[in-house]
């Protein structure tokens, strides 16, 4: 395990952590040189470039340690691995400041409410083709209630309207999750539940880590206090989705 853990020290991602951490997902190696971690919708390939760890992938985002990485899932894969941007933000909790989260909480338009994600939520939303990635990670509801976090926007007390949860959980740390349904954006209800998840996180004494999707992702996570880090590419392979949904933030 020390070695593998040597294989992705580049990595300060709660989802890698996860990983090599037993908490979720799972880390298959090649030899002593090459692994990969595969959670949810992403692969973080380490270590020597490898063919067969490529070809065995199981999710749709692949995201190369190295140049080496990426040479080798373009031969490997070819026209099937599309390349997009993604976002590192910087750890730097004292950036998270509660008086601005607090607002962003209680700014909701009239009528929408934030509620936490309970037993009765967890089905629904796993019911739900935009919010599945909110708790999908997780194996059933008493795992998420046991390990997960979330919260969710309602209007009054019916279906949920946008989610920000724990895509996966580490030692002290969790990766962020946030959806909303497509006919509901724009009208800062993942800015709400997100500040909220970030508040009780901090709380709690975890730090929320957050890897932006796409600039509005970033975008958002600006506006609730991270910076980014860096700007980094993955590989998007439409044939190893889990389910087909519409992306939303994270």
């Amino acid at each position: 395990m020390e070695k593998l853990k040597a294989l992705f020290e580049s990595w300060d991602s709660p989802m890698v952590r996860a990983c090599l951490q037993g908490h979720m997902g799972r880390v298959l190696p090649l030899g002593q040189s090459s692994a990969l971690a595969s959670i949810g919708d992403f692969c973080f390939l380490a270590g020597e470039p490898s063919p067969e760890l490529v070809e065995q992938a199981d999710a749709p985002i692949l995201v190369p340690g190295s140049a080496g990485w990426e040479e080798v899932i373009r031969a490997v894969l070819g026209e099937r691995a599309a390349p997009f941007t993604r976002y590192a933000t910087r750890r730097e909790p004292e950036n998270l400041r509660q008086d601005r989260l607090i607002h962003f909480t209680r700014s909701l338009p009239q009528g929408f409410i934030v509620r936490p994600i309970g037993r009765e939520m967890y089905f629904t939303l796993m019911e739900e083709e935009w919010a599945r990635d909110l708790c999908g990670c997780f194996a059933d509801a008493s795992d998420f209630l046991e390990r997960g976090l979330g919260f969710v926007v309602t209007q009054g007390g019916g279906l949920p309207l946008a989610g920000a949860a724990s895509y996966a959980v580490c030692d002290g740390a969790i990766e962020i999750e946030i959806d909303t349904r497509p006919d509901f954006r724009r009208l800062g209800l993942a800015t709400a539940c997100g500040g909220k998840l970030i508040l009780e996180c901090l709380q709690r004494g975890l730090y929320p880590g957050w890897d932006a999707h796409d600039r509005r992702s970033l975008a958002l996570a600006e506006k609730l206090g991270y910076r980014l880090a860096h700007p980094y590419t993955a590989y998007w392979v439409e044939e190893k989705v889990r389910y087909k949904r519409d992306p939303d933030i994270n």
